[in-house]
């Protein structure tokens, strides 16, 4: 069968101003960078044959994408280069799942550390169809696969080095809970790429030890993504979350995979794709994800199920999950829990409880429990989700008329965001401001007074 001459590739070589040996020595260096040393052959000659209709396997159309990304100056697809088909609806995200993790976690990190390259993708389409999660097997081979990878370099890992990423990981993390995800992304994006990338393309001593660091890696790459999301830049996050479900599943780490994929249904109930959310919700609660999992990050997991319940309009699957939520974060007091679910004490529970009551219609307890998470928060510890918190609990009161209380508590969430910079945060101040837009005008000094002042915080966010 004759082959048909990528066009769309030549056309993108055409607007670099590449000659196809131009082309070949870009490719070469962005290959050696991401650690795809058994690329650096690749000739003039390979460039002719792609744009004559032969498609780059393995991890060459993914380095080949990045090479004209940089280019260009913008992030390119598979698609665009010709170089994958069109998914079914139309969208790109399907093929985050099927690139080399190091590949990918070299092309993130780069994007996060170049500030041009960087407001590119934080203007990126989220990707409803990359949600489609791969077949069970591909999640039972992924183990054998990373064990199969052959190292990149003859360094060999030490438990020093996999302590050092736990160490740098809970670090940013104490600080994305104080100052907000738009604070310190490029420094972790900066570990991820320089110091935790290598640990990937090295040798093991053994496989407890392969293992323990591919779960130390995705950890630091789960946290890139929930700083993205808490920054509002979804495609980045969603692309950062997918990454560290890969890494966790050829880790073979049941729990942390839940505890990732459970943030991915968490942005897609946030960004109102309901099914998409509880498909993922539901797969966090598998026997291998759940149930292998500690009480508190089993009572995390259930409680995002609860709300993609409540997103999906099923009022007694919801408070079945509640439920389950609030029995097994009883069980966690003295549970040996991963520092990742550290956080997850009473408040957070009754915040997001909240928000699924919320979202079923139950505005009365929606307030209750936003009000119970605000009593027991140790604010010092968890600015962001404070101040969040006080803005979702003034928009539930002033839905119920009550607009003194609301105004009130949204002065207290202003006072919270005070160093906060957080695309939530943000969020809430714009959801504020719309809903006193009806009253500005007959509502009095205070009113006016406050609404200022949100104007000013969002001047002061960025």
């Amino acid at each position: 069968m004759a082959r048909t001459r990528n066009t769309a590739l030549a056309a993108r070589l055409a607007e670099a101003g590449w000659s196809q040996a131009q082309a070949a020595a870009a490719f070469v260096r962005v290959a050696v960078e991401c650690g795809a040393r058994e690329l650096q052959g690749i000739s003039r000659s390979h460039i002719a044959m792609w744009i004559q209709g032969t498609r780059p396997s393995g991890q060459a159309p993914h380095i080949l994408c990045e090479t004209l990304s940089r280019k260009l100056g913008r992030r390119l697809s598979l698609v665009e280069l010709g170089l994958e088909d069109e998914p079914t609806g139309g969208t790109d995200g399907g093929s985050d799942w099927s690139v080399d993790p190091l590949t990918m976690l070299a092309e993130l990190g780069s994007d996060d550390l170049d500030m041009h390259r960087r407001k590119l993708l934080a203007t990126a389409a989220y990707s409803a169809a990359g949600l489609t999660l791969p077949a069970s097997s591909w999640w039972a081979e992924a183990p054998t696969a990373a064990r199969n990878r052959p190292p990149v370099t003859s360094r060999q890992v030490t438990s020093t080095d996999i302590d050092d990423v736990r160490d740098l990981t809970a670090f940013f993390s104490a600080r994305d809970q104080q100052r907000g995800g738009a604070s310190g992304r490029s420094a972790l994006a900066g570990h991820l790429r320089d110091e935790a990338l290598p640990l990937l393309g090295s040798r093991f001593a053994t496989e407890q030890m392969r293992r323990d660091a591919y779960s130390a890696v995705a950890e630091m790459t789960y946290l890139a993504g929930w700083m993205a999301f808490d920054a509002s830049q979804h495609r980045a996050a969603q692309r950062w979350l997918i990454l560290a479900a890969r890494i966790a599943a050829e880790a073979g780490d049941g729990p942390l995979g839940g505890h990732i994929l459970r943030a991915l249904a968490h942005q897609a109930v946030d960004l109102e794709h309901p099914r998409r959310a509880l498909a993922l919700a539901e797969a966090s609660m598998s026997r291998d994800r759940y149930g292998q999992a500690g009480a508190r990050e089993k009572a995390l997991l259930a409680i995002v199920y609860a709300r993609a319940l409540a997103a999906s309009g099923d009022r007694a699957g919801t408070l079945a999950a509640i439920s389950r939520a609030e029995r097994d974060l009883s069980r966690a007091d003295h549970d040996d829990a991963p520092n990742r679910v550290g956080f997850f004490q009473e408040a957070s529970l009754a915040h997001e409880t909240a928000c699924a009551l919320r979202d079923l219609g139950q505005l009365p307890d929606a307030e209750s429990h936003f009000e119970r998470s605000v009593a027991t928060r140790r604010r010092q510890l968890y600015a962001r989700t404070h101040s969040v918190t006080l803005g979702y609990l003034g928009a539930v009161q002033v839905q119920q008329g009550h607009l003194d209380e609301a105004c009130a508590t949204w002065s207290q969430a202003l006072n919270a965001m005070s160093g906060v910079h957080s695309g939530r945060a943000r969020d809430v101040i714009v959801r504020m401001r719309s809903d006193l837009s009806p009253v500005r005008r007959r509502g009095g000094r205070h009113v006016a007074e406050l609404d200022g002042r949100a104007q000013d915080m969002l001047r002061a966010i960025g």
